[in-house]
């Protein structure tokens, strides 16, 4: 048996560009643009996806013109967010917060995207139109990395965020 010690802090944020899932980068690389952020649905929903996602976006805001959009993969873990106040954190964070289902992800509906809008994503695949337009662009991340891009607005490495001090207490804390 042999064992390998690692220094898991040590790993760099990486991103999986279009077209395939295997096109990963770091995602300090390029400050590339982005539409839509979609964090969750049957892929990446897990509590402590939710709990990554709301801990980089508690207290702060979804920079403008951009979508994000959370699914919990599963009512267990949707009841588990409203008890822990993550979905009222992610809404007032500028969040949509859907109930679990199958969306974006496939291109069904909700999160559709344009010709040539671009995605951050915690779902699973990334391959040409897999979430709307043939000409749309999937990226896809950790939701540490998709929430931080959410609030800047383009791929960012969300270890940048974690350094900064922490944001301004909500009115929902302040009210406490």
């Amino acid at each position: 048996i042999q064992s390998i010690t690692m220094d898991l802090s040590q790993l760099e944020p990486v991103t999986a560009w279009p077209h395939l899932p295997e096109n990963v980068h770091p995602a300090a690389e390029a400050p590339i643009e982005v539409d839509q952020v979609v964090i969750g649905s049957c892929t990446n929903g897990r509590m402590e996806d939710m709990e990554a996602a709301w801990e980089i976006l508690k207290g702060r805001q979804v920079k403008d013109g951009v979508r994000a959009i959370v699914i919990p993969a599963t009512m267990q873990i949707y009841k588990e967010c409203l008890k822990k106040g993550i979905i009222e954190d992610l809404i007032d964070a500028g969040c949509v917060v859907s109930t679990p289902t199958c969306g974006p992800c496939l291109g069904g509906y909700m999160g559709i995207l344009a010709e040539e809008e671009r995605c951050i994503s915690t779902t699973n695949r990334n391959f040409v139109g897999r979430m709307g337009h043939v000409t749309s662009e999937v990226y896809l991340a950790s939701p540490y990395t998709a929430a931080a891009s959410a609030i800047t607005g383009v791929i960012t490495d969300p270890r940048t965020l974690m350094q900064t001090e922490t944001p301004v207490e909500t009115e929902k804390e302040a009210a406490a």
